[in-house]
């Protein structure tokens, strides 16, 4: 399926404006997104006080459990890797269905994160199902300080399921 995001497309970052784009997850991209899925784990896990050979081993388990879950699961998902210039700064999994397009997963390292970027990646997401007519739905942590900027792009709490909020965000042809 073709990426959201042409290469030609920017987004601002922090300075100025970068280019941001996506490509397909390749084999290779295993040591950069186990980095980045550690990245999004850390502060729960710094609070542990477990040493470091501990929330290794548990980091390991949850990025290979993780993984193969989206793709047992979203067998039709997209997985893309982020990319600023030619450098990875996160990944992006969409799954495109009949009925809706759903961020199966949305993240940025640490030092790309409140610069615009999963913002833009957004916005190009809602664009793409408002020309479809269909929502985009995420689940997300209740304690995530990311669903301010769901909410910010119009998505809407539809239930819990344990501590995550399933949000929707509708097509703009139906948004009240």
């Amino acid at each position: 399926m073709t990426p959201c995001l042409n290469h030609a497309e920017t987004a601002p970052a922090g300075d100025g404006t970068h280019r941001l784009a996506l490509r397909p997850e390749r084999a290779e991209d295993a040591p950069f997104l186990k980095s980045l899925y550690a990245s999004t784990r850390a502060g729960e896990l710094n609070l542990t006080g477990w040493d470091a050979a501990t929330r290794g081993a548990l980091l390991e388990m949850q990025f290979m459990a993780r993984g193969q879950g989206y793709r047992s699961l979203r067998p039709a998902a997209d997985f893309f890797i982020v990319q600023l210039g030619t450098e990875p700064v996160g990944r992006l999994v969409l799954q495109r269905s009949a009925d809706e397009f759903r961020v199966v997963d949305i993240a940025l390292l640490p030092e790309h994160r409140n610069r615009g970027m999963g913002t833009f990646l957004l916005r190009q997401v809602c664009a793409q199902a408002d020309a479809a007519e269909k929502p985009v739905r995420l689940s997300v942590m209740m304690n995530n300080p990311a669903r301010r900027c769901y909410e910010r792009l119009g998505f809407v709490k539809l239930g819990e399921t344990g501590q995550h909020e399933l949000m929707e965000r509708p097509p703009a042809a139906t948004k009240s």
